[in-house]
């Protein structure tokens, strides 16, 4: 049974092994309607970069709980996605409002996700990583790692990370590691943060040519600074709009002479016939409570085929309330994700 296994600054930590995996948007299996799956095990993450979009790690304001998905469950639930849209997925991306390699058997899903589909990519900041697990990961049969590192000046990893224990040379001396002694790629996903890291990003693009990064997919993928409504804010930092952050990557294109804007980034990507959306917007539907949801006045719960998790909003978590039906109607639904409000 999914159960709350601990709770820490006001949060409660779930693991989730008897739902559907589908139709929430912070783990389980992500359909965008394309080749690349989006897989999700963990919410859970260290950092508190003063940037994130989601805010994540442990000075987190929003979240009321964390999720570590069973590692078998998942591998069943993005085998059914994946046998739902047929022979047309090319990539699992392993990703999530969290850091997936904190999950305790990453190694075990990247083997098993291996066999359903021909790629499997991971993301990470990079101090999770070590050159043991590096090497499982290899064995594994891992394909590549995006790995954001935003500045390599250790005072500023500091600052940008939000946490004192960040070590960008311990991450440098990680990417190196995966370059020199490994299969596995590696994709580089610096966040462009403008005043802050501009010329961070630079010594990014040029410490990464050097040691090879981007052997078989596109070394760089250069990400804009989002203000989001759950996200974090950098004082006195205002959003770039896509013009702007457009005109950046050209810059940087035209001195190192390689595409670092994102239209021009070739991993095979195309659309496909897409996992089946039940509900649509305005619906009405029977749903079951099953766990507290990821955000402060938010309840999971699952439709009445167990097919499909739904967030309810607007809805203070009570443990006495598990089980319990209620009517909804739904607000969203898009990519499957479905957020719904009660009758």
């Amino acid at each position: 049974m999914s159960r709350v296994i601990g709770g820490s600054r006001g949060r409660l930590y779930i693991y989730v092994n008897d739902v559907p995996l589908v139709g929430h948007i912070a783990f389980g299996v992500v359909d965008r309607g394309t080749n690349i799956l989006q897989v999700r095990p963990t919410t859970i993450c260290p950092y508190n970069c003063i940037f994130c979009s989601v805010d994540a790690g442990p000075r987190s304001r929003y979240r009321q709980a964390e999720f570590i998905v069973d590692w078998k469950h998942l591998v069943k639930w993005v085998k059914h996605v994946v046998e739902a849209k047929g022979d047309d997925v090319l990539e699992v991306l392993i990703d999530g409002v969290g850091e997936p390699p904190t999950h305790p058997n990453i190694i075990n899903i990247v083997t098993e996700l291996k066999k359903l589909v021909p790629r499997v990519a991971m993301e990470s900041r990079g101090m999770t990583l070590t050159k043991s697990l590096i090497n499982a990961l290899d064995k594994a049969g891992l394909d590549r790692l995006n790995i954001s590192i935003d500045t390599l000046n250790t005072e500023k990893g500091i600052f940008l990370q939000g946490v004192p224990w960040y070590r960008v040379d311990v991450v440098k001396e990680i990417v190196e590691h995966i370059v020199k002694e490994t299969n596995i790629d590696v994709h580089l996903t610096p966040v462009w943060i403008p005043g802050i890291n501009d010329k961070d990003i630079e010594e990014i693009i040029e410490w990464g040519l050097k040691i090879g990064v981007g052997k078989r997919f596109p070394p760089f993928g250069i990400q804009k600074y989002e203000v989001h409504k759950y996200g974090r804010r950098v004082p006195g930092v205002k959003e770039p709009t896509w013009r702007e952050f457009k005109e950046f990557l050209e810059k940087l294109e035209k001195k190192f002479g390689i595409p670092l804007y994102y239209k021009k980034l070739d991993f095979g990507f195309k659309y496909t016939k897409r996992y089946p959306i039940k509900y649509s917007r305005g619906e009405h539907l029977y749903v079951t409570i099953a766990m507290p949801g990821w955000l402060r006045n938010e309840v999971i719960a699952v439709d009445t085929n167990f097919e499909t998790l739904i967030t309810v909003v607007g809805m203070k978590w009570r443990r006495e309330a598990v089980g319990k039906k209620i009517k909804v109607v739904v607000l969203e639904n898009q990519d499957g994700i479905y957020i719904a409000k009660p009758l």
